[in-house]
């Protein structure tokens, strides 16, 4: 286990004390001296956002502060050998997320299964099953008649073009590369954002740690570019993960709030939705994203294919 994966798992346990995290922040510094170790919904299909009102969630605190310990603990309840403690940066959260995801094993299924619900708003879950052809259907999606599952017109997208399981599959495993290529890509204006336009890469590289059926080592990569990303900030731990924030794109004021779970490298939840067929749902709460492989399309009979 290397260091990135050590402190990945110290991050998903409880906060150490303050008296603890300060003796060790002590040690760490005699010992290392001179040495670096949704109000309206959208009613357009193309890439055009929405907004869903909601209590914006401010994280509390500081960057986590992660100790490393090994041998006995002394009288005064600090471990006796402090092998590192200081607090870990936005950048190490994402480069963390990036060892785990090297290491998720792959799975399989018939679809791929995207479920959005939104803090403080009545909307419904949404939800999209994507097939390995491209077809794919929705529920509780802007148009969609609520609560049936129907078939979708856009299949996947990333960046204002289709994007296959192929495509996914071959798509760069170097940080740089694959920043490369996004900047490369060729898509519809009316389906893409203010930043990608620009050729901003943040908005897609997010699309591929989230919503898309990435493969392993992409994930990787996007995790890892992303932390190069300037200005990115852990501003503490909170439920679920580390609270990060990224600074103001396509009008987000606030920049782009995520909450990362470094040990199992996933977006638990953000205050923008970057949905697979090239949507962007925006909101001052949370969005919580989950993405799983499945066997089975939950539809009414009307929406099975």
């Amino acid at each position: 286990m290397n260091d990135l994966e050590e402190v990945a798992s110290l991050l998903a346990k409880p906060e150490p004390s303050e008296k603890v995290a300060a003796h060790s922040r002590n040690r760490l510094q005699h010992r290392t001296r001179g040495h670096r170790t949704l109000g309206q919904r959208m009613r357009s299909r193309g890439r055009v956002g929405w907004f869903v009102p909601g209590v914006a969630l401010v994280a509390a605190g500081a960057a986590a502060a992660v100790v490393i310990a090994t041998g006995a603990v002394t009288n005064g309840g600090a471990p006796a050998h402090v092998i590192a403690a200081a607090p870990v940066s936005g950048k190490d959260v994402l480069l963390m997320a990036a060892v785990s995801a090297e290491r998720t094993p792959p799975s399989s299924g018939t679809y791929w299964h995207v479920t959005a619900k939104w803090s403080k708003s009545e909307m419904p879950p949404m939800e999209s099953w994507t097939s390995r052809d491209g077809k794919r259907w929705t529920r509780n999606e802007p148009g969609d008649t609520p609560g049936t599952v129907v078939p979708a017109s856009i299949s996947l997208r990333l960046k204002g073009a289709n994007v296959s399981f192929d495509d996914l599959e071959k798509l760069p495993t170097d940080p740089e590369a694959l920043k490369a290529w996004i900047v490369q890509r060729k898509g519809n204006p009316k389906d893409m954002s203010a930043s990608e336009i620009q050729g901003d890469p943040t908005l897609t590289l997010l699309a591929l740690i989230t919503e898309l059926p990435t493969p392993a080592e992409v994930r990787s990569a996007a995790f890892r570019a992303l932390a190069a990303t300037p200005g990115v900030e852990n501003t503490g731990a909170v439920e679920g993960g580390q609270a990060l924030r990224i600074p103001e794109i396509d009008g987000l004021k606030k920049g782009i709030e995520m909450v990362v779970d470094p040990e199992t490298a996933r977006v638990v939840r953000a205050n923008l939705f970057l949905a697979g067929n090239g949507n962007v749902g925006r909101t001052d709460g949370y969005i919580a994203v989950t993405t799983d492989w499945t066997d089975e399309l939950r539809a009414t009979p009307k929406g099975r294919p």
